[in-house]
């Protein structure tokens, strides 16, 4: 049975502790299996146009909300691989494996903000190749007990999640994920191309939802529209053989937020429906 995941928003100036409490109470109360947070390190420009300040770290943020969200899993939706060291990152997935009692998922992707990784002293242009090194050392240090000379044990299954759906993304969810990620691709495209580039493993779309109303046009994005539209959508991932489906509203443009109780109202009739 596909299990239904929310975006928690972790950043922009609605975001609060308090807010981010109430946004998990919502997804345990609502019959959502996960709860996942984004991750940008540097509010460079690029990044502030659609993901304004504050912008909490996803790994800190988690380790918090995993003192009080009992039983529900935890995640990235999406880690950037290049922006930390990958002996790093493994170590605070294996913190947050543990502080979960093995509801931890780890989602990576290899960036997209060209001022914020120059912000960082990363090599833009290598993020591909910088990624696809990293996936397999984080891989190697969550399944073995040392890297090199360095210790990494005990042994932890943390799923990755490889996100993106550019064809080296695709291979490289193959070759070391444990789930593909994409983000708001089109359904066709998932059915025809991602899903045949990606057999063998699971399929863990995450996709916006955003209840606007009908919309007639042929070139609707998926997860929007009417409550009809949009649930139709989902269940067509579903059909698709996902394991999980991730929510997400927030939108293209921070200027089209909606107030999080409408954001919520609709998302629990999208969990009825979906359920």
């Amino acid at each position: 049975m596909t299990k239904l995941g929310l975006n928690i928003p972790n950043f922009g100036p609605t975001a609060s502790p308090g807010e981010m409490r109430d946004w998990v109470r919502f997804t345990q109360e609502h019959g959502f299996a996960l709860a996942m947070v984004s991750d940008h390190v540097a509010v460079t420009p690029d990044v502030a146009e659609l993901y304004p300040q504050p912008f909490y770290d996803p790994f800190t943020t988690l380790g918090w909300m995993a003192g009080y969200a009992d039983g529900l899993e935890l995640g990235t939706t999406v880690t950037i691989l290049p922006y930390r060291h990958p002996l790093l990152t493994a170590s605070m997935t294996a913190a947050l494996h543990d502080f979960t009692e093995g509801r931890f998922i780890l989602g990576v992707a290899a960036g997209w903000a060209e001022q914020e990784f120059a912000a960082l002293g990363v090599d833009f242009a290598s993020r591909g190749r910088i990624s696809e090194e990293y996936v397999a050392t984080i891989r190697a240090a969550l399944r073995q007990e040392t890297v090199g000379d360095v210790a990494t044990g005990p042994v932890r299954r943390t799923p990755i999640w490889v996100g993106g759906t550019a064809p080296s993304v695709l291979r490289r969810a193959k070759a070391h994920g444990d789930a593909w990620h994409p983000n708001n691709a089109p359904l066709d495209w998932i059915r025809e191309v991602g899903l045949p580039a990606t057999e063998g493993v699971a399929f863990c779309p995450r996709m916006r939802a955003r209840v606007t109303g009908h919309d007639p046009s042929p070139t609707r994005p998926p997860g929007t529209g009417s409550l009809d539209q949009v649930a139709g959508d989902f269940r067509q991932l579903i059909e698709m053989g996902a394991e999980y489906v991730v929510l997400d509203t927030n939108p293209d443009h921070p200027r089209d937020r909606l107030p999080a109780a409408e954001d919520r109202r609709n998302l629990a009739e999208l969990s009825k429906r979906l359920a």
